[in-house]
């Protein structure tokens, strides 16, 4: 096969473009220009095809790679695969970012060491949904002044996020960097009505902050205990007052609609997770018998984790409705428990 190569004017210009300084390079492919960032701003290089479009984009990420890594095929298929489990090495993270290679700067956005300026650089070249949710997953851009310019794309961009799940976890992502305003809080939470998936990030990141909840009156003896710091009074003191409530019907809506296996496996560790305190304790016989039946019902929910649904859900790729009837027979009695603390309970 004849080796292909550059168009002479784009090699020169690709050699005196890499010949300075440069922070990150993307190719649109479509237009065949090559763009890189550079301490000054932008320089844009059109590309002059010498024959099929993917060959020659090819020719030139592999220049890209000889010059960025010492890599003269370009992006190594090792390094692919070590990059994109998070392990890429701190020294070549700015370099993975010159290479003009979409896979190169996702691996950067999920790398542990990134910091706030080389998520500004992984931003320029690739700004997707993807990338802004995995690069708001590290503490120093989240601190940074990327923080923000990322929860703001995501939450700009999520009526266009058509898959469930993503839009579950650009939620996840805002939510758990704590960038959401008030107003935008309040917005988001009166979406999920209409998409109870949105709750999620809710559930999982302000359990305890919840709006539009009605308190549910609690037993006199119960408030006693609870003030005293009996476990159980006080779990179900958390169950009836105003946020307690919200989680609990935000958590029923979810189980009764998951779109996706993610969304069952998220939702049983959060419901789980909520009751932990109770796992292992002995029910206490110094409790009113009013709230005999709240008080299994805790119990048992502190028993709910991801693990319960896993031999439905490695059974089945099913999604949706499907999906749904298969979880039937475990989400019955967690429902069940739920509406019991809710006080709507047959």
């Amino acid at each position: 096969m004849k080796t292909v190569d550059l168009a002479p004017e784009d090699a020169l210009r690709l050699n005196v473009l890499l010949a300075g300084e440069i922070h990150a390079v993307r190719i649109d492919e479509g237009a065949m220009t090559l763009h890189a960032l550079t301490p000054k701003g932008e320089a844009k290089i059109s590309l002059h095809r010498n024959c099929r479009a993917d060959l020659y984009v090819m020719r030139v990420r592999e220049l890209l790679g000889g010059h960025a890594l010492d890599s003269p095929g370009g992006y190594p298929v090792h390094l692919r695969r070590w990059t994109r489990m998070g392990h890429a090495s701190p020294k070549n993270l700015a370099a993975l970012l010159k290479l003009g290679e979409p896979e190169a700067v996702t691996a950067v956005a999920l790398a542990p060491t990134l910091d706030d300026e080389l998520a500004r650089r992984a931003w320029w070249a690739l700004p997707t949904m993807e990338v802004a949710r995995y690069m708001l997953g590290h503490g120093a851009v989240r601190a940074g002044a990327m923080g923000p310019v990322l929860a703001g794309f995501l939450i700009e961009h999520l009526p266009f996020e058509e898959d469930p799940v993503l839009a579950m976890n650009s939620i996840r992502a805002v939510l758990g960097a704590g960038l959401l305003d008030a107003a935008s809080s309040e917005q988001l939470w009166a979406k999920a009505r209409r998409r109870p998936h949105y709750y999620v990030g809710f559930l999982e990141h302000r359990p305890d902050a919840l709006p539009g909840g009605t308190e549910l009156p609690l037993a006199p003896e119960v408030q006693a205990l609870a003030a005293s710091g009996d476990p159980w009074a006080r779990q179900l003191a958390r169950c009836h007052a105003p946020c307690g409530q919200s989680f609990l019907a935000a958590a029923e809506l979810v189980l009764e609609k998951p779109p996706a296996h993610e969304t069952v496996y998220l939702l049983l560790d959060i419901l789980g997770n909520y009751f932990a305190p109770l796992r292992g304790l002995e029910v206490p016989s110094d409790l009113p018998a009013e709230p005999g039946r709240e008080i299994e019902a805790m119990a048992a929910l502190a028993q709910v984790s991801n693990e319960v649904a896993m031999p439905i859900l490695t059974r089945t790729s099913a999604i949706g409705p499907l999906m749904r009837r298969h979880l039937e027979p475990l989400f019955a009695p967690i429902l069940g428990h739920i509406r019991v603390l809710r006080g709507v309970a047959q």
